[in-house]
């Protein structure tokens, strides 16, 4: 079963403040706690958003990361 609990508390704030970034960019309006009435598509919206950003993040990261070791 999924959890909603961050692993890293400390990062809770941030990870909010990362959804609602999310939701923004893909057109979504979110409310701050409760956003039930979110349709399927809108909530696939913002995490699909979500992962497509820490992807680019994380590439970021590895071609800095093989830049500096070459």
């Amino acid at each position: 079963m999924a959890s909603n609990k961050a692993l890293v508390p400390e990062a809770k704030k941030a990870l909010e403040q990362f959804k609602m970034e999310a939701a923004n960019e893909v057109g979504v309006t979110l409310n701050q706690g409760y956003n039930g009435d979110l349709t399927s598509r809108q909530a696939g919206s913002i995490g699909g958003q979500m992962v497509k950003k820490m992807i680019q993040s994380y590439e970021s990261n590895m071609a800095g990361t093989q830049n500096q070791n070459k």
